[in-house]
């Protein structure tokens, strides 16, 4: 039964291939995704020698930008000129506008110009811009404006994909080897095919909240298992890694005394804006009555709250009345009557026992210096007493003789 089995399933396959031929770009040898350089000399020329009609386009650019593109200008001319397209910068209207001439031999330049002037009015420095004319280097201009709607959202995120000094920028370049720039509501980005649809994808999911590490570190694994040639046609997606979203809901507390009696009643239907107007007699009158009414509310207001801000002010500069003076010293006299261990309370709480002490302190400081001070009178006294007493007792004792 297992070999019916499998004959049936060899019957049921079918073999689109069965009657194709050999292709003579059936072959491994060639590039298919190789872009060759547009030669006229070596065949490439269009059949007619020239473009049938003239073709133009042209782009507007922000007035911070004009004195940088005056000094630049002549740079863009000449590198076009190698092309055989025109272009003009138009001060006035705040344009760039490139034109083919009679003399363009490449269709496609006049796309690489547009590109080239698109970059030029995003702030991407001339030189780095010029690129854009290379057949191997393209461009995309992505609008990350309208993908949050919250603007301090949309800067956070903004800066999250800058990185701190620029070093999650500088990654995704090294990375997807594409020149990126971050300006305003768009972002730039200048490289190969490949390089701008991974850059695009990390912009596009940085907006989305998907942190741009994470998709780094998925560009450094695939850059690592391209080099080996054993897996470089095997299937990644056991190597890479997988980040799933986690989304923590954070519960609230139920609180017991917040719960409502049950009524088998609805609640009472709130007034509509009508029937306010209604009550308050508004209805009945015309657009510029209300509109009036509004305007002297308002006036009411702003006048209520400058009198009670003037008043506010004028409490600060005035002077203390004399009910606060006798409130002020009955307090004190009341503190003075009161003894014991209430008054001592109250004193040491205010800080009448700290003076209490500094006065103690002075008075007996001036006792002892009184004290010393008669100490020392007493002793002169003696002094001077005792040499006043040995004159008289000299005296007297040459009277005798």
């Amino acid at each position: 039964m297992s070999d019916n089995e499998e004959a049936s399933n060899i019957i049921a396959k079918k073999n689109h291939n069965k009657y194709r031929r050999d292709k003579p770009w059936d072959n491994k040898d060639i590039n298919h995704w190789e872009i060759k350089a547009w030669n006229p000399d070596s065949g490439d020329a269009l059949p007619g020698g020239s473009l049938l009609e003239e073709s133009s386009f042209a782009t507007l650019f922000p007035k911070y930008r004009e004195k940088y593109l005056r000094e630049v200008w002549p740079i863009v001319t000449r590198a076009l000129d190698k092309y055989q397209i025109k272009c003009e910068l138009n001060l006035v209207e705040g344009s760039m506008s490139v034109i083919t001439s009679k003399k363009t031999s490449d269709p496609y330049v006049i796309l690489k110009s547009r590109d080239l002037i698109k970059l030029l009015a995003r702030s991407i420095p001339c030189q780095q811009a010029l690129k854009i004319l290379n057949d191997d280097t393209h461009s995309e201009i992505i609008k990350i404006g309208g993908m949050v709607r919250n603007k301090e959202r949309f800067v956070k995120r903004r800066q999250r994909l800058i990185g701190p000094d620029g070093a999650t920028l500088k990654a995704l370049e090294l990375l997807s080897e594409c020149y990126i720039l971050v300006q305003g509501n768009t972002v730039a980005v200048m490289g190969t095919v490949k390089g701008i649809k991974q850059a695009r994808q990390v912009i596009i999911e940085c907006m989305k909240n998907i942190h741009p590490v994470y998709n780094i570190k998925r560009l450094m694994i695939m850059k690592e298992l391209a080099k080996d040639p054993k897996l470089a046609e095997e299937d990644w997606s056991r190597f890479l890694p997988t980040f799933k979203k986690k989304n923590v809901q954070t519960k609230k507390p139920k609180n017991a005394s917040a719960k409502k009696a049950y009524t088998p009643f609805p609640p009472t239907q709130l007034p509509s804006k009508v029937d306010k107007q209604l009550d308050s007699g508004e209805y009945f009158l015309s657009e510029q009555q209300r509109k009036a009414k509004k305007v002297a509310e308002k006036q009411e207001k702003s006048i209520k709250k400058s009198i009670e801000k003037k008043m506010e002010k004028e409490k600060e500069f005035e002077a203390p009345t004399k009910r606060k003076k006798d409130d002020e010293n009955s307090a004190t006299g009341i503190l003075k009557s009161s003894g014991g261990k209430h008054a001592a309370s109250v004193a040491s709480s205010s800080g009448d026992a700290d003076l209490e002490r500094m006065t103690n302190k002075f008075k007996t400081d001036s006792g002892s210096g009184a004290k010393r001070k008669a100490s020392v009178d007493t002793g002169l006294a003696d002094f001077v007493d005792e040499g006043k007493s040995k004159k008289k007792s000299k005296k007297k004792k040459s009277k005798k003789d």
